[in-house]
């Protein structure tokens, strides 16, 4: 005979496996916030910049795994909206005046708007031609920064210098303390706002429009609407990324937003793991640590071997991707099942 689920004598019943999921998961994410809050006090002004940098970094991720892991869309030219976020907060502040900490959601807003009439006609693309027309975009963006006619703008090769700004009202931090924790406080509202829209009605849309389009246009899931959409939001986390990196690097020049920026955002959220909102952070810790790691095992050999980073790199790709090819996020969701059924023989011994 079955027993009722709503009987509270027997749920009081039921055996524990293990710790609930939910209360481990704010766990962690409690963990790693202490950690974050705490990194600023330790750590040297340059660390500092370098976790900046992968917070930064974490965003413009972010962004494109919504669309890439979660839509289905494939995006090499995300750097493009990032180098707009970046420009409209270096003019912004240097054309206009204002201030730092203003500039971030107009480069949000403009993005969004770049992002979602550029989703318009992108939505008779896909797969392979989609990547294409963003990745005319990605080589296209430096060109026009470069334009002549835009020099009075964004400074044409020489680019556009910004101040490296203080911490607000008196507080006792370093320029690198308080722009850490800026980027600290966006990235937690960026990644708040994902996760709430991932577990949502419209995450559930951009899924479905992902794995099986006819069935959501079916459902009347209305697709253009959603792809645009989702594309408009990926835009606006870029942007959102570049605006904090041309604060936090305090420098913008069109050199600085070339296709091997955009490459490297791929290559991130492909290591992070598709569809993972969390994942993306450890995309940006490889993206920001790893090449810097191939620079000094390449020093160790002299000049002689200058092209050594690349081939470096390259090589610890491989390897992690051999390792866990569907990245770090879906290498740890297979490794639950195993940790979990460790942990119940640990408790029962």
């Amino acid at each position: 005979m079955a027993i009722a689920t709503d009987d509270p004598s027997a749920i009081a019943a039921r055996p524990v496996t293990g710790p609930d999921p939910r209360g481990r998961r704010r766990l962690a994410v409690a963990l790693l916030g202490v950690a974050a809050l705490g990194l600023p006090f330790v750590a040297s002004g340059y660390h500092l910049f370098q976790f900046s940098q992968v917070l930064i970094y974490a965003i413009a991720l972010l962004g494109l795994n919504l669309l890439t892991g979660y839509n289905g869309q494939i995006s090499l030219g995300h750097g493009a909206f990032y180098a707009i976020g970046a420009y409209t907060t270096a003019i912004l502040e240097t054309r206009f005046g204002a201030p730092y900490w203003a500039t971030i959601p107009p480069a949000g807003a403009l993005c969004f708007a770049a992002g979602f009439l550029f989703g318009l006609p992108a939505l008779r693309l896909g797969g392979l031609y989609l990547a294409l027309a963003t990745f005319a975009l990605a080589i296209a963006t430096p060109q026009l920064l470069n334009f002549k006619a835009f020099d009075a703008w964004t400074g044409g090769v020489q680019g556009l210098q910004l101040g490296k700004p203080h911490a607000p009202l008196g507080l006792p931090l370093t320029p690198d303390q308080w722009l850490y924790l800026l980027c600290l406080a966006c990235a937690a509202a960026l990644f708040w706002a994902a996760a709430n829209l991932v577990r949502g009605r419209v995450g559930r849309a951009i899924v479905a429009i992902r794995d099986h389009p006819i069935a959501a246009e079916a459902m009347g899931v209305n697709i253009s609407f959603y792809k645009a959409m989702c594309f408009g939001v990926s835009a606006l986390y870029a942007g959102v990324a570049g605006a904090l990196g041309a604060i936090v690097v305090g420098f913008v020049s069109p050199d600085s937003f070339g296709l091997p920026l955009s490459l490297s955002f791929l290559v991130g959220v492909v290591v992070g793991g598709l569809a993972s909102v969390w994942g993306v952070l450890f995309g940006a810790l490889f993206i920001e640590f790893v090449p810097n790691y191939a620079d000094q095992l390449s020093d160790l050999f002299g000049e002689s071997a200058k092209a050594l980073p690349g081939a470096i790199y390259g090589v610890l790709l491989i390897a992690l991707m051999a390792a866990m090819p569907t990245g770090v996020a879906g290498a740890a969701r297979s490794a639950r099942p195993l940790v979990s059924r460790l942990f119940s023989r640990a408790k029962r011994a």
